[in-house]
């Protein structure tokens, strides 16, 4: 658990109850930025903007949170104190703060309206409410297996998860699977691996065939990408999921047989169960909302324009019938708590909202980084998707492969507003979903997973731990597949 527990019982003094005063004044402060502070309007024509030259001041907050998810839990004297989400939370509106009032002193109010809005109900809104949803249908379902541990069970697992990602979506296909994987591996010493490779596959590389696989791919979508594209990128799919798949299997199986015990069935009458069956047609609604109800678009085969915020209520509500109707025997056999969700919750706030100065950064200064070629686009795209999130990266490199000078000999994908080439599009889709599995923060359901798994008493990997597997084995597999790519 990683809620906040006091084992006094005494009533707390005025020194305790000041995290929980600044965390409300915090979140007053944001709150009345978004109402009062003057913005651009959505529909205005969007002017070229400057960049400052003190830039990288403005960059040094979201590099301070990065370094406070990765540092903190590694100082025996903070860790504690950074268990609380409360804290996290403080930790997340500090850093926002010192984001907007850089662009407040450099921009102006204007510019600390954007940043709000464009953060807030544009991205953290629609995130939140969709993995909460997600979270609380996917905690009411309840699959039970026979598996006992053995690495050919853990790999159906992964190789399920692989196989339904790109139709369900990573968010959906994690949620959905992560319990009975740590069912499976309960008994076994290691266990870290298991979930390093889940969010790999499951959480990231499994979804890259449809926009409704992974979030890049749907901002390409609505930008013009045509529905079925993605599924060209099936042979990528192929070979990255299954060298990962492959590497698992030996991975596990060597530590399998390095535990030196062997896995006994700890009920001889489990057998491949379902509870919960209930939240199946939630989960397929919740997954329909994300697909068709898109702000300011025509819901599909009408001319009606959904409103703001309409999906979001939608995945609120199917959240909550999931809640009334299933039964409260499956959420406690699912262990289900609110504490992992809290915390992605606490942290992504201000990830999102001191993101937006690098992110502008790069949208002003990404055509000057010289990328020409399918192999840049690709690795840049990847490399900055680790850590900035890789949805706004994505578009970023999208529009920046838009303005390529037109190559006669090139294959292009048609657009709504114009064309791509083919290759830049493949390697900007490709970075931004198979390298959002780089760090915890890359990918939405990456950090879900972690807290859930942790939850559960799993020790996961550190921040840079969890970067060591990335390095040593995703990124040395994605450079040999490139090999076939475009």
């Amino acid at each position: 658990m990683h809620g906040d527990h006091h084992s006094s019982h005494a009533a707390p003094g005025p020194v305790a109850q000041l995290p929980k005063a600044i965390a409300i004044a915090g979140t007053l402060a944001v709150a009345a930025g978004l109402f009062l502070a003057p913005h651009t309007p959505a529909d205005a024509p969007k002017a070229e903007k400057a960049l400052h030259a003190l830039w990288w001041i403005g960059v040094l907050p979201f590099a301070a949170l990065l370094g406070a998810i990765a540092v903190f839990p590694l100082i025996p004297k903070i860790a504690h104190w950074w268990h609380s989400n409360l804290n996290r939370y403080l930790v997340s509106l500090v850093v926002a703060g010192l984001a907007l009032a850089y662009l407040f002193a450099t921009s102006g109010a204007t510019a600390v309206g954007d940043a709000l809005h464009h953060a807030v109900p544009d991205e953290y809104v629609p995130f939140m409410s969709l993995l909460f949803a997600l979270y609380v249908i996917a905690g009411g379902l309840r699959i039970e297996t026979p598996f006992d541990g053995r690495p050919k069970e853990n790999l159906t697992i992964l190789l399920v998860g692989a196989l339904i990602a790109s139709f369900v979506g990573t968010t959906g296909a994690a949620m959905v699977l992560i319990r009975p994987l740590l069912e499976s591996i309960r008994e076994r010493k290691y266990k870290a691996h298991s979930v390093v490779f889940f969010i790999f596959i499951v959480c990231n590389c499994g979804g890259c065939l449809l926009p409704i696989g992974d979030p890049p791919l749907f901002m390409g979508y609505l930008r013009g990408v045509p529905f079925l594209w993605t599924m060209s990128l099936w042979k990528e799919w192929i070979i990255v999921n299954g060298l990962l798949l492959v590497a698992y299997f030996a991975i596990d199986t060597v530590l399998f047989k390095k535990e030196r015990l062997a896995v006994q069935r700890s009920d001889t009458h489990r057998r491949f169960a379902l509870e919960g069956a209930v939240n199946i047609p939630l989960l397929a609604l919740a997954i329909a909302a994300v697909a068709l109800l898109v702000p300011g678009k025509a819901l599909l085969g009408t001319a009606w324009m959904v409103p703001n915020f309409l999906r979001e209520g939608v995945l609120f509500g199917l959240a909550g019938l999931s809640w009334l109707l299933t039964k409260r025997s499956v959420r406690t056999a699912n262990r289900f708590e609110f504490g992992a969700i809290l915390e992605v919750a606490a942290i992504f706030i201000g990830i999102f909202i001191s993101m937006q100065i690098p992110l502008e950064v790069l949208k002003v200064e990404g055509a000057k980084l010289g990328i020409e070629s399918p192999f840049a686009f690709y690795w840049i795209t990847g490399a900055l998707s680790s850590f900035l999130d890789n949805a706004p990266t994505y578009v970023v490199f999208f529009e920046i492969a838009k303005i390529m000078p037109f190559v006669p000999d090139e294959a292009y994908v048609t657009l709504a507003d114009g064309q791509v080439r083919a290759d830049l599009l493949t390697a900007v889709s490709l970075g931004a979903v198979f390298m959002g599995a780089n760090t915890y923060i890359g990918n939405g359901p990456n950090f879900m997973v972690k807290a859930i798994a942790e939850s559960e008493g799993v020790k996961m990997p550190s921040f840079f731990g969890y970067m060591a597997w990335s390095v040593g084995i995703l990124i040395p597999l994605l450079a040999l597949a490139q090999i076939v790519f475009p």
